[in-house]
Order: C-alpha cells, then sequence, then structure tokens
C-alpha cells in the first residue's frame, strides 16, 4: 500500500486490536498463532543452527501459544527440545490451548527449568502486553537463565519488557534476538527496551497492512521519509538571503564555545548565513573564532527588537552557553513572532513559570523548538516527569501538546513529538554523542534547518537524525568540535 509506513510502531494495546480486527475481517486467529510459532522456529533454526537442546518457555496467554506451536515445529525438524510451562496449561484456553494440545510434546513447571551447556532459550512467557511486575517464579528462572549465559530468543518481546514504555517490570530477560510480529512496538526501539531485545526481526504473519495502518497513530521509527520532503531544495537563482538568515545568541565573554558549535553546524547544514549576537563584552572572544560566521552585536531588548525588524532573520538560537536568568527570559519574549530554538540555559530560565514560556508561543504555526535533556525536562514539566505511568513517548507528546511546540526529548533514545500528536523515535545516534557539547550542535542543526524553510516538527526530526550521522561520520573519541565539522547536509 502507497500510506503503509514501514517504521510505524504500534503500542501492544493497538496491536490487540489490530488482531481482533484481521479475525473480524475472516482470518482465522489461530491461523496467525501458527505463523508466529513458525517464524520463531524458523528463527531459532537459522541463528542457532548449533543449539544442543532448545528451551521453551510458555506463558499463560497467546504468547506461550507461539511457544508452543514453535516448540513442535523445531521438534519436527529434527531439533532437541525442552518444554516448561507456567501456570498449568490445563487452564489454558482458545488458541493457546488448541497449541499446547497440537504440540504433544511433555512439558514441565517452569520452576523446574534449570538451563544447561549448550541451550538456546526461547522466551514465550509474556510477549508486549505485560503491564505488571514479574513475579518471583519468572524472576528466579531469568537470574539462572542470566547465570548459565546462555542465548535467548523472545517471542515477540523479552519477557519483563513493558511493550509501551521500554521499561522492566521489575526484571526481564536479555535476548540475542527478537522476533516480533507485523510491526515493532514502543519497548523495542526506546530504552533500556532497545538493548534488552538484541536485534530485532519483524515476521510477517499474514495481517492486511490497511488494518496496521488503521490502527497507527502517527508515532514511528525516525526516518528520512517522514520529513525528506520538506529538506530545502536549492535552485540555480537561490542567495545566501534565501536559503535563510539564522541568529545564534551568544553567551558573556567566559562562555562563547557552546554558541559557536551551534552556528557553525547550522552554517553546515542548510542556512545561507548565520549571524552570532554577542553582547559587548564577547564581541572580541567571538571575533577571534568567527571566519564564515558574521558577528552583531546585541546587549539588551532594545538592541534585539530594533534588529528583529529586518525580516531577512529566518530563526534563531538561544540557550547554549547564554546564561539562566531574566536577560534570557527577556530575549525568549521577544523572539516569540519567530521561529526560535530554545535550549540549554534558555529553557532552564523558565523553570519557575513554564506557562510564560508556554503562552507566548501560543496560537498560530508552531514556531517553537525546545531540545530538553532529561533534568531540563523535569523543570518545564514537573508533573510529567514524575508521573511513574508515562513513558517516554507520551511524556513527550503531552509536553509538545502543552508548549505548543515540538519537543525534542534528548537521550540514547531521542523523542521528538509534534503539538498534533506526531511523535517519532531516533535510534541512529551512537554512544559516544554523549559528551560535552554534542547538545548545542543538535540545536545549530535544527536551528539551520528551520532557517531555511523546514517546519518545526520536520526540522526538529531531521536535526536529530543528522547529528546521529554526523556522530557515525566524526566515530568514537569524537569531541563537539569534532561533530560540529562532521555534520553534512542529507
Amino acid at each position: 500500500m502507497a500510506d503503509f509506513d514501514p517504521h510505524m510502531l504500534l503500542t501492544p494495546t493497538q496491536m490487540s486490536a489490530v488482531d481482533r480486527a484481521a479475525v473480524d475481517s475472516g482470518i482465522e486467529s489461530y491461523g496467525l498463532m501458527e505463523k508466529a510459532g513458525q517464524a520463531v522456529a524458523a528463527a531459532a533454526l537459522r541463528l542457532y543452527p548449533q543449539a544442543h537442546r532448545f528451551a521453551v518457555l510458555c506463558g499463560p496467554g497467546n504468547n506461550g501459544g507461539d511457544g508452543y506451536v514453535a516448540a513442535r515445529a523445531l521438534a519436527a525438524c529434527g531439533a532437541t527440545v525442552a518444554v516448561f510451562h507456567l501456570k498449568d496449561p490445563a487452564r489454558l484456553k482458545g488458541d493457546a490451548l488448541t497449541a499446547h494440545v497440537a504440540c504433544k510434546l511433555p512439558s514441565a513447571a517452569l520452576s523446574d527449568f534449570r538451563p544447561q551447556g549448550g541451550d538456546v532459550v526461547i522466551d514465550a512467557i509474556f510477549g508486549a502486553g505485560l503491564d505488571r511486575a514479574v513475579d518471583h517464579e519468572i524472576m528466579a528462572a531469568i537470574a539462572r537463565v542470566e547465570k548459565a549465559d546462555v542465548p535467548v530468543l523472545a517471542v515477540d518481546l523479552p519477557s519483563g519488557v513493558n511493550g509501551r514504555t521500554g521499561m522492566p517490570m521489575g526484571a526481564a530477560f536479555k535476548a540475542a534476538h527478537t522476533v516480533t510480529f507485523m510491526a515493532r512496538k514502543p519497548g523495542h526501539l526506546l530504552m533500556p527496551g532497545r538493548l534488552l531485545c538484541g536485534t530485532v526481526e519483524v515476521a510477517d504473519i499474514g495481517i492486511p497492512r490497511r488494518i496496521l495502518t488503521a490502527h497507527a497513530d502517527r508515532l514511528a521509527e525516525n526516518a528520512p521519509s517522514h520529513w525528506q520532503q520538506h529538506l530545502p531544495v536549492h535552485g540555480a537563482m537561490d542567495h545566501k538571503f534565501s536559503r535563510g538568515h539564522l541568529v545564534v545568541f551568544s553567551g558573556e565573554a567566559s562562555a562563547t564555545g557552546a554558541a559557536r558549535l551551534s552556528a557553525q553546524a547550522a552554517l553546515k547544514t542548510a542556512a545561507g548565513l548565520v549571524t552570532m549576537a554577542s553582547p559587548e563584552n564577547a564581541m572580541t572572544a567571538n571575533a577571534a573564532h568567527l571566519t564564515a560566521i558574521m558577528l552583531k552585536r546585541i546587549d539588551d531588548t532594545d538592541d534585539l527588537k530594533s534588529w528583529i525588524a529586518d525580516k531577512r532573520l529566518s530563526a534563531f538560537v538561544l540557550g547554549p552557553g547564554f546564561g539562566v536568568g531574566q536577560k534570557a527570559r527577556d530575549f525568549t519574549l521577544s523572539l516569540s513572532q519567530h521561529r526560535l530554538v530554545l535550549d540549554a540555559d534558555g529553557i532552564t530560565s523558565f523553570k519557575d513559570d513554564p506557562d510564560l514560556l508556554f503562552s507566548a508561543f501560543a496560537g498560530g504555526e508552531t514556531r517553537l523548538v525546545l531540545t530538553p535533556h532529561d533534568g531540563e525536562f523535569a523543570r518545564l514539566f514537573p508533573d510529567l516527569a514524575g508521573d511513574p505511568s508515562l513513558g517516554k513517548v507520551e511524556r513527550a507528546r503531552m509536553a509538545a501538546a502543552r508548549a505548543h511546540a515540538a519537543v525534542v526529548c534528548k537521550g540514547a533514545d531521542t523523542v521528538i513529538a509534534a503539538p498534533d500528536g506526531r511523535a517519532l523515535i531516533n535510534t541512529n545516534a551512537p554512544a559516544w554523542l554523549a559528551t560535552a557539547g554534542s547538545g548545542d550542535v543538535l540545536a545549530g542543526i535544527i536551528g539551520g534547518l528551520m532557517a531555511a524553510g523546514m517546519p518545526a516538527f520536520e526540522a526538529a526530526a531531521a536535526g536529530v537524525w543528522l547529528h546521529g550521522e554526523a556522530g557515525q561520520k566524526a566515530g568514537q573519541g569524537m569531541t563537539a568540535e569534532d561533530l560540529a565539522k562532521a555534520v553534512r547536509p542529507l
């Protein structure tokens, strides 16, 4: 289908609705379970042909049913299989009971399971639907598997991982490989779930794509297909102003480096020209380091308001190294009718009155991009940060709606959210991006894209992805200066 997004993510609740809709459309539910279990068995044989034994751990629901199908298929191929069950299999219902009866292999209680050398564990206990802490029996099984250091192949999601949030529910298996069905769940991408899943394989078990699309809610993995059509296209008649003019605000003389990182990244990404707005006491320091980036003295809001009357100024970045306080608040509010990336000190300056910021940018097109790390997010949205029932996607979406801003919740699993509910989870960032100044480079990339005309959400998502690509190119051991030099347009 032309409108099918291969990067879409479905929550466990949405996937359950997909399963019901598939059955309502005339697809046999047990046929779906058969295909799922067969896909698991095929992955097990492909990945672990040397296995001495496949230990299949089956839960009391449909995930366990997938496990019984996989066990039967593995045994039919000549593999040695041992089946262990959680709860009495006689109490199974529906398709899971049918799968258990068809399996015909003897099974023992999960409490009797002791990993052996050469085992491959197939975890079919819970899957993605778990929404409560695992009990002591499962914790003990997880501990035994960890101690034995045998590989785990998870069915749908490692048992114990919340499919909506990616968080462990007390304890969780650490899989080397996960087989899920039709679409990934947020828990496959959000940390620490991403690390617990190992490699993730999506098996097609025959549910029509139209049903998946009908139940999706605009949550996906961040990829160029979500914003590439909004990237600036340069023509032969372009000049530097038509490509966009970005302003980056500098801090005081002792804190100018962060803004220069932002400015350099913006110029390399998309902006036709970049100006550093600098207080008088930082002019000399900035002039000594700037070449292609222009310099403008701006000391106070009077200077700023006079200058921003120039319609050729396309977008602004405020926060990196700027300083926390009234000046940051005043400058931000003066820019409320302009396109602004607010980062670092700019965000923290509104910690005592976040609504002042939100109301200034309310209404009209989304003009504001917020780029908080966890601590900065908690300063603007303490209630959301403090609610343990919310996952990172829910927090980002609620924050974006409240602030009327594109919100970039930074981290190893950066989430980008728009006020209208769109959200993307980024996955291409290498671990070594966690270094001082990396966020300043990101703010500059996003600012450059906004200056070039990209809408706020698309600019934020593209900026996060390009930031990850630059990190990959810069390589391990990079500094923020290396990162800024590695930035390239798509």
